[in-house]
């Protein structure tokens, strides 16, 4: 493909040089390349000065050919609008022709439309090269690059007063759709307009590319991580067998490849992994982009988009595959669970809430109430400890919903300054304060709009911003700082938090009407220790960080880690595993030496604590013993108690005297863990005469667990 965007080392008569493509060298063999395409013109037997064919189609058939390239016009008509807006008052206009050069759609300055309409730039019109010479509309389909055309370039005379930028516009496997094109008066020619056009083009593939393989894996790549996500990535498209399906230009241009070459490789033989491993990696809590490399030595940071019915069919590997690797034990339970009635997942599109599922009944309780309400406009509040997978949750809704095709923005309000934070959530205009960007910014809000937008740690919100936050929920409209306008949107919200928020409005500090708007179904995420299913959830995280020579868990680290109370969650064990498989590197089982010594550590400082409270399931010393025993750290429970979220603490009275039972009262019944907690609790109380913080730092755990344990157990 020759690159035809600089200007000819010799311009032909008659065409004057914009003094922008005076800036860059010119490309040497222009000119002949101008000469081959007029050669290429009168060889059709054309003429420099006729007066060309503008006729256009008959309307029949100009509805034909609109019918037949709906698609197209459907993907192109926003960003033809869209680059308008970057090139309004310039003397030019946008068209979007089909294969046969025929103009199907076109939007520009009306002063220029007038001019245009001499030379027929109008719907119906032929610009193929046979018809009218060497144009960058008609040029580009015969040569498939893109092309710049300008003043007395064109083969025809009557149009050198045109410069023109044209793109074509390819599918996912290489076949091409049609060609946009920039069209205005030579004298406004700019050296970006090529840029824009090219990168308008890029759009409509993308988005062509992401409507054809919905259901299939696309791999997002590129050399350096923060280019994914923008038009620069490329983008290829794995199927049923692990096959090349397709790709977009950017991956053929950062793999060298063609499109015929790419569609012979598979997934292993070009990046040397399997489907299913890169499955694994990107359905772990918060993963990130894997480090790939192709066979030419080239590395890439990868992510992966899969949002359709692929999870046994695609990848060949349903949700028990993780249990399928399992030692006989582990095996035996998934094989429990797969007695139940058979599914067809084949045929079944693929569920981000079905592979939550990994066998707790918790968590299975708590995935049947959401699915009731996915596509009801039911607001979703997630409540938990930090770590037990709350946003893992909402991108799984998202994944499952309508809107599954559109963003999902996460913000996490904890994270964000507060006097950041309404900027960030509602967008700026230039201006609206010292330091804001030129031209303003999009808020996340608008940013979601068509998708979901999960607000993460919602009780963090500060007040004064809860009552914006709660107008833009009943209006649907968001005004940016700054602005006069307001900007309607349409989205799904999930807020999740570990804050009691019941208790924040007793407080005062959490808006009550926000609160019922935002309840619509409230669901619990049960902590890592209250699971039944940590040995698979620690198989599939384990999976995912070693896709190849998967190393197993030795029965003896599994039992410690049932053990232990996992404070961090699934946030926590992810960290311990990663870091394991590390140090495990090549060994067949990770062990006990492998994990980190931090990790170790607290798990022996628990273990006696387990075996100090263990007396006190038969008898536990009364608090008027207790008080009368010089006073002593007390164990520490910070590791063997819930945490989840605590709110504005309530003045707490010291314990009263006739909570003191009498030195005749009969000996207690033996007791659960939780009411010798309670009981050593109020003991610790008693002993610092009633201070929270003095109980509080003897027993290792925070004040408002103690007043978040009392509150609870008031009938204890």
């Amino acid at each position: 493909m020759v690159d035809a965007f600089h200007a000819p080392a010799s311009p032909p008569h008659g065409w004057t040089a914009p003094s922008a493509l005076a800036v860059a060298p010119p490309r040497a063999g222009r000119s002949e390349l101008i000469q081959q395409w007029h050669e290429r013109c009168a060889a059709l037997g054309l003429s420099r000065v006729e007066r060309p064919d503008f006729d256009p189609l008959q309307h029949s058939d100009l509805a034909v050919a609109r019918e037949r390239n709906q698609r197209l016009f459907t993907h192109a008509a926003p960003v033809m609008e869209m680059l308008l807006e970057q090139i309004v008052d310039t003397d030019s206009m946008i068209v979007l022709a089909d294969t046969t050069g025929t103009i199907l759609h076109s939007v520009g300055d009306d002063r220029f439309l007038q001019r245009a309409n001499k030379v027929a730039l109008t719907p119906g019109v032929s610009w193929a090269e046979h018809s009218k010479g060497t144009n960058a509309i008609g040029t580009t389909l015969v040569e498939e690059t893109p092309t710049v055309v300008h003043g007395g370039e064109h083969f025809i005379h009557a149009n050198n007063f045109l410069t023109c930028s044209a793109a074509p516009i390819f599918d996912p496997r290489g076949e091409m759709l049609g060609v946009l094109d920039v069209t205005g008066d030579q004298r406004s020619y700019h050296q970006h307009t090529m840029g824009l056009v090219r990168m308008s083009a890029r759009m409509i593939e993308n988005q062509w590319l992401s409507d054809d393989y919905g259901n299939r894996l696309r791999l997002h790549f590129h050399g350096r991580a923060e280019f994914i996500g923008t038009l620069l990535e490329g983008i290829i498209v794995v199927g049923v067998d692990g096959k090349i399906l397709g790709a977009n230009r950017s991956a053929l241009d950062q793999l060298d490849m063609s499109i015929a070459a790419l569609r012979m490789q598979s997934l292993p033989s070009l990046f040397g992994i399997t489907a299913s491993a890169v499955f694994d990696h990107f359905r772990t809590p918060l993963p990130t982009p894997m480090m790939l490399h192709a066979a030419n030595g080239q590395q890439f940071h990868v992510s992966a988009r899969f949002n359709g019915p692929q999870r046994a069919v695609v990848l060949d590997m349903p949700v028990t595959s993780v249990e399928a690797r399992m030692p006989t034990p582990a095996r035996d339970a998934a094989a429990a669970a797969a007695a139940r009635p058979p599914c067809p997942l084949a045929q079944a599109p693929f569920s981000g809430l079905r592979y939550l599922d990994t066998g707790d009944a918790q968590i299975a309780a708590t995935l049947q109430k959401v699915r009731r309400v996915i596509n009801r406009d039911i607001p979703l509040l997630i409540l938990g400890e930090t770590g037990t997978g709350k946003e893992l949750l909402a991108r799984a809704v998202h994944q499952d919903s309508n809107r599954a095709r559109q963003p999902f923005v996460a913000v996490n309000c904890a994270s964000i300054p507060e006097s950041l934070i309404e900027a960030e959530l509602f967008g700026y205009e230039d201006g609206a304060f010292t330091g804001a960007r030129r031209k303003g910014a999009v808020g996340r809000i608008v940013q979601a709009n068509g998708g979901t937008l999960f607000l993460d740690e919602i009780g963090d919100m500060p007040l004064t911003l809860q009552a914006r936050l709660l107008r833009v929920l009943q209006e649907r409209n968001v005004t940016p700082l700054g602005s006069l306008k307001s900007i309607p949107v349409d989205i799904a919200v999930i807020g999740a938090t570990h804050r009691n928020l019941r208790e924040m409005i007793d407080a005062g500090t959490f808006r009550e009407d926000l609160y019922y708007r935002l309840n619509g179904l409230v669901v619990r995420l049960p902590a890592l220790r209250e699971r039944s299913d940590l040995d698979v959830v620690a198989r599939r995280i384990l999976l995912a960080e070693c896709p190849q020579d998967t190393p197993a868990i030795d029965a003896s680290v599994l039992a410690l880690f049932k053990a232990y109370a996992w404070p961090g969650n699934l946030r926590q064990l992810a960290n311990v595993l990663r870091t394991a498989a590390v140090m495990g590197a090549g060994e067949s089982h990770i062990c006990e030496h492998h994990l980190s010594d931090d990790f170790l550590e607290d798990v022996r400082r628990v273990r006696p604590q387990a075996a100090a409270i263990a007396p006190a399931f038969a008898s536990a010393p009364s608090p008027a013993s207790a008080s009368a025993s010089a006073p002593s750290p007390a164990p520490d429970f910070a590791a063997t108690q819930t945490a989840y979220a605590t709110a504005a603490p309530e003045p707490l009275p010291p314990p009263s005297q006739d909570a003191e039972p009498s030195s005749a009262a009969a000996p207690s019944a033996p007791r659960t863990l939780g009411e010798a907690e309670i009981e050593m609790i109020r003991s610790a109380l008693a002993a610092a005469d009633g201070n929270i913080s003095v109980a509080s730092k003897r027993l290792g755990i925070s004040r408002n667990t103690i007043y978040r344990k009392l509150r609870w157990n008031k009938a204890g």
